[in-house]
């Protein structure tokens, strides 16, 4: 393996790639520093420690999992890339289902260039609401400097300075999978995770206790096995979800040209098991995230019946069964959302049937995409589970063992999953590169194969 990375650096082209990166992701981290004028930055800070771990708390560590900002600090990039994202799923959704969006797309490199110009427009306005949302919250919670409250010059350097920060990002990420190397925005939501891994490390440290008498936010040997376990096993689980595929035999039919007889190959159709990738989870967690802030800030103002308010904060807080029985429904609900929005069995059928290929024993057609449906979601609903699980592990980590979230979300949940999938994707490119200039890749002859295993 330091051979191939050595090996990455001997090509010019390569070396160019991977070096742009890391500058726009330098970037990126030095604009995560960068505060909003007029901002109370200390109150901010304490404000959020004061919750306790709460609805509140849990909102911002998932928006800044999730979005490679921090709302927490209100910084130039504290909304992340997060409009972009929504903006991006919006049009995807919309070209299923507008037909001129979809004629649009059908119209080759032309059409996407289209899309995706209607997709920054939309990235504004989301941006814009968003921000503005945030602004009032600052106002309305006393975070900001008095001299600054309420008044015009901090409402306009506040959403000019965030709305800058996201577009920003979303520049960084275009550059980056024009000119670099991997997927920018993925790359600059991985960066915001692995960023935080010092600070969970030394929480970690800090609250450990090796006497066995464990109080406050202290942690015993048992707690820090545990959560070195947990670490291992997820990273080992996302690798082998990530990778895994369920192959679908194609045969290629014969044909006669001349009085040569061409054809007949057999090759497999991968369909991954985990489709929809982490796509699921932040669905699922923005939705939850919901009822747990409404229910928690109804039941504080007292509006009546304030024991019925009081129940559901205590029903939908993070950990409880209904919250994780509702958690684990809803990723299911949106893998399968994902699944049929990203895949078309029918478009696929009639590919195959263009390209002369057909599943052996199956009709080309309508029997070949009921077939790919049915195999889609049967593997869905496995993907689903492990998304499931790896979902709720964070807030039944930090409510029964008593772990901090900030803790729990990074070394056992979605954290990780993320991580493995973008650093996955980042390896693959870069062996791809490798073994196109006749280079040995990351598993090379020593490696026992020559390609990361999951590779077509």
């Amino acid at each position: 393996m330091l051979r191939a990375f050595i090996n990455v650096f001997r090509i010019p082209d390569l070396r160019n790639k991977v070096l742009f990166t890391v500058l726009m992701l330098c970037v990126y981290r030095v604009g995560f520093y960068v505060p909003i004028p007029g901002v109370d930055q200390p109150k901010l800070s304490r404000y959020f420690q004061s919750t306790g771990g709460g609805a509140t708390e849990q909102a911002a560590e998932m928006f800044a999992m999730f979005t490679g900002g921090d709302l927490g600090q209100s910084t130039l990039f504290g909304l992340g890339i997060m409009p972009y994202i929504s903006s991006s799923i919006i049009f995807q959704i919309l070209v299923t289902v507008l037909p001129a969006l979809e004629k649009l797309q059908k119209e080759g490199e032309s059409g996407r260039r289209k899309i995706m110009e209607y997709t920054r427009y939309g990235t504004v306005v989301l941006c814009f609401i968003q921000a503005t949302f945030w602004i009032s919250y600052l106002n309305r919670n006393g975070l900001v400097i008095s001299d600054y409250a309420g008044t015009y010059a901090f409402w306009i350097m506040g959403l000019t300075g965030m709305m800058a920060g996201t577009l920003i990002l979303m520049w960084i990420g275009e550059q980056i999978d024009e000119y670099g190397i991997g997927n920018g925005i993925s790359l600059i939501i991985m960066a915001g995770i692995v960023a935080r891994l010092p600070n969970a490390i030394m929480e970690v440290i800090q609250g450990l206790n090796l006497k066995g008498t464990v109080t406050g936010g202290s942690m015993g040997p048992e707690k820090v096995l545990f959560l070195v376990v947990s670490f291992v096993a997820v990273v080992t689980g996302a690798i082998l979800i990530t990778q895994a595929q369920r192959r679908i035999p194609i045969q290629q039919a014969k044909q006669t040209r001349g009085r040569r007889v061409v054809g007949g190959q057999r090759h497999y159709l991968p369909l991954k098991v985990n489709h929809g990738g982490v796509m699921p989870i932040i669905f699922a967690s923005s939705f939850l995230l919901l009822p747990s802030w409404l229910f928690g800030m109804i039941s504080n103002t007292g509006i009546p019946p304030q024991g019925l308010w009081i129940f559901l904060d205590g029903l939908f807080r993070p950990g409880s069964f209904v919250y994780i029985v509702s958690y684990v429904a809803m990723v299911y609900i949106f893998a399968y959302f994902w699944v049929s929005v990203q895949f078309q069995p029918k478009e696929l059928s009639n590919n195959l049937r263009d390209m002369g290929s057909f599943i052996p024993g199956l009709r080309p057609g309508k029997r070949t995409a009921d077939y790919l449906e049915s195999v889609m979601e049967r593997i869905t609903y496995v993907g689903a589970g492990f998304l499931a699980l790896i979902a709720v592990i964070p807030s039944v980590v930090a409510v029964q063992m008593e772990i901090p979230f900030r803790v729990s979300a990074f070394l056992g949940g979605t954290g990780l999953l993320i991580v493995v999938s973008v650093a996955l994707d980042l390896i693959q490119r870069l062996e791809a590169n490798l073994i196109m200039r006749n280079y040995e890749g990351f598993l090379g002859s020593d490696g026992g194969g020559g390609r990361i295993k999951g590779r077509q």
